[in-house]
């Protein structure tokens, strides 16, 4: 069987192709109090403290919170303490539908979280036996605070304080709500998706908007807030080089393809599921991620589909990185690339390395949609049955379907069948006589507006040609397909296995009734187990 690539297919059926950062999940940090050493030599050479210890950070710890608080206080910022399991893209949802203002802060949430942190501990001198402190890495639960806002370039966003020193952050932004905004003050129109965009009067300034989120600009919006929210660190540290660094844990880099048919999309998707399972494999992951893999190497290859709720979605992994692929709210076509250490592409994590790796995930995106394989467009297949089954106008002339099992429909294309070896077309008598044999109706009992009305079903389907210049029609190569793949389907296929898999029918036993037979025990089985545990 000839297949096609997915790229291939797609391209016919896509209204718009948008290539962007999806998410991007960033380390804010100051990279001198990183380790132990760092520490001491910020307290004891920057601040003149000959015993650098956990009581010199308490202070500067109750002094940030406080900043925090009186901040929140003065500008009637909300506070949500976070519950544990709750999810906090929904608590932000809820609360940007009440925020009317262009940009500001919506509120700051508050939780208690597993952070790693530097404490004391107090050790002995061997020589002398004398106590001392010591700054060692522990982990501790600790107070976060998570505060959301809106940009007026970014969109939504969060910056996430640890309250305890040295206050490293986290920077949470995603880049479809960057082009949301920029669109937006452009003055172009366009429809956006719940985390993209759907439609857009001027593709190409979008895409260059897209392309258009760089390094510099993100780093920006994380200066523009640290100046606009308290600072956990004194203007003397930041000149003496204590400032925040920026690099990058998770990059999301996501293509979009928008179909011209959408509601087929998911049927397309699943028919790529089907047909793309072996993804997973070395070779295919030597292919999408472009990169050597050496023999006997001992990882995890695997391809998996997973599905939340009613929709499925394919995952390739490499290493730390993933692929994902899903029928984004029944309109388009998703793949997204999910690096998560940068390592696996030997890149470094600084932000300023953003370039290599937007070109190495949208590249695998391509490289994915190339690879995959297709025996069929099922989305023109798709088509083409539900125009069959539905009505049909052309002009002022209207017909019904040639509904699927329906008995009349299936004994009118039984007679087209025959009637494709005639050289010379049949006529509307030829069609009568047929359609009475096949339904145990004498002629006469078949009317001729009856007959004429069938013919224009035939005909405004592309099923049956009328021949020039005379009462004569022809089946088409269409109409023959059609009628032989219908007829057949139902007669060998479905009829069959209706009788062999629907109880109380066949009485014969048969390795597909069995088959039903063992499904059903074992759906009694659990349902009578869940009953029990209830």
């Amino acid at each position: 069987m000839i297949t096609q690539s997915v790229a291939e297919i797609v391209r016919q059926h896509v209204k718009l192709t948008v290539e962007g950062i999806d998410r991007m999940y960033l380390n804010v940090y100051v990279p001198g109090l990183q380790y132990e050493g760092g520490i001491v030599r910020f307290f004891r050479e920057h601040r003149g403290q000959p015993l650098p210890s956990a009581a010199l950070m308490s202070p500067m710890t109750r002094g940030f919170v406080a900043a925090l608080e009186d901040f929140v206080a003065r500008h009637d910022i909300p506070v949500v303490q976070f519950e544990k399991g709750q999810r906090k893209d929904t608590v932000m949802a809820e609360h940007l539908r009440r925020f009317a203002r262009d940009e500001g802060v919506v509120f700051v949430g508050k939780a208690q979280e597993n952070t790693p942190v530097f404490r004391t501990e107090r050790r002995r001198s061997p020589k002398t036996g004398q106590p001392y402190p010591w700054i060692v890495r522990r982990s501790a639960m600790v107070n976060n605070y998570y505060i959301y806002a809106v940009d007026r370039d970014f969109g939504p966003f969060f910056l996430k304080f640890c309250s305890y020193f040295p206050f490293n952050a986290k920077l949470c932004l995603n880049g479809h709500e960057y082009a949301k905004r920029q669109l937006a003050q452009e003055g172009i129109a366009f429809e956006a998706l719940d985390n993209g965009i759907l439609k857009c009067a001027d593709r190409k300034r979008l895409q260059t908007i897209c392309n258009g989120l760089s390094a510099a600009k993100i780093d920006a919006l994380l200066r523009k807030w640290l100046r606009l929210l308290p600072h956990p660190f004194t203007a003397a540290d930041r000149k003496a080089g204590y400032r925040y660094d920026v690099s990058i844990l998770q990059a999301e880099f996501s293509t979009t393809q928008v179909l011209d048919r959408p509601v087929h999309g998911r049927l397309f998707f699943e028919q790529v599921i089907r047909e793309n399972l072996d993804l997973g494999r070395p070779e295919e992951i030597k292919l999408i991620f472009n990169r050597r893999i050496p023999r006997g190497t001992r990882m995890r290859f695997c391809t998996r589909v997973v599905t939340h709720g009613v929709t499925p979605s394919l995952n390739v992994y490499y290493k730390n990185a993933r692929i994902k692929q899903y029928h984004k709210e029944n309109r388009a076509l998703r793949t997204e690339t999910t690096i998560n250490n940068t390592y696996d592409f030997g890149i470094g994590k600084r932000l300023h390395n953003l370039p290599k790796l937007r070109e190495i995930g949208f590249a695998a995106n391509r490289r994915l949609l190339e690879i995959e394989r297709l025996s069929h467009d099922c989305i023109v297949a798709e088509a083409t049955f539900q125009s069959i089954n539905g009505p049909v106008a052309a002009g002022r002339q209207r017909a019904s379907g040639l509904r699927f099992a329906d008995p009349r429909t299936h004994q009118l294309l039984q007679a087209l069948i025959l009637f494709r070896q005639i050289a010379q077309g049949f006529r509307c008598d030829d069609l009568r006589r047929h359609l009475a044999a096949l339904s145990g109706r004498a002629p006469d009992q078949i009317s001729q507006g009856a007959i004429t009305y069938q013919l224009r079903r035939l005909r405004l389907h592309g099923f049956v040609e009328r021949l020039p210049k005379s009462f004569r029609y022809r089946v088409t190569e269409f109409g023959l397909r059609a009628a032989l793949f219908f007829t057949r389907a139902y007669n060998r296929l479905l009829r069959p296995a209706s009788a062999a898999a629907l109880p109380g029918i066949s009485t014969v036993a048969n390795p597909l009734k069995r088959a039903f037979a063992n499904v059903d025990a074992q759906l009694t089985k659990w349902i009578n187990h869940a009953q029990l545990a209830a």
